[in-house]
């Protein structure tokens, strides 16, 4: 079938994500979204500003281990700023199937509810006080949550960590 994974998982990345939001207490609410060409597109799909979308980036540390960067759609890691607050001289964006290896999840599926390993979440402090969109484990599906209950539903720190894309 098209669209089906390889090995036939449809809708476990799903099931993941709402499986480990509600071990959390967090309030989530997955629709099924058209595909998008774009973040505007897809922020014009949901009904929302590019900004409510939330990117889940995963990280390389110099050391191996990966962490999340919930970063802002319309921003872009601001890599010193994450340096600075790891005190770190090197971080990374993986290739796809090291982000996939990392967490479960397919690039445009990632999130860190439900990953596959349980890594630091660092959370870009623009997010905060509002209603987000972020990835749901699977393509074609994304999550509405509260940020503030997010990000302390994951232990994230909130700082500033993004730039202007």
């Amino acid at each position: 079938m098209a669209g089906m994974p390889a090995d036939g998982t449809v809708g476990v990345g799903r099931e993941r994500f709402l499986a480990d939001a509600g071990a959390r207490g967090l309030e989530v609410q997955v629709v099924e979204r058209l595909a998008a060409r774009s973040l505007e597109e897809a922020a014009g799909i949901l009904g929302i500003r590019p900004a409510d979308i939330v990117k889940s980036l995963v990280v390389k540390h110099k050391d191996g281990s990966f962490l999340f960067a919930l970063i802002p759609g319309d921003r872009q890691i601001s890599w010193p700023k994450l340096r600075s607050l790891l005190g770190v001289n090197k971080l990374s964006l993986p290739p796809a199937d090291v982000a996939l290896d990392a967490t479960g999840y397919e690039r445009g599926t990632i999130t860190p509810l439900g990953s596959t390993n349980a890594w630091p979440v660092y959370a870009d402090a623009s997010i905060t006080g509002r209603r987000i969109s972020m990835g749901a484990g699977e393509h074609g599906y994304s999550a509405f949550v509260d940020a503030d209950a997010l990000t302390a539903a994951l232990g994230a720190v909130v700082a500033d960590i993004s730039e202007p894309a």
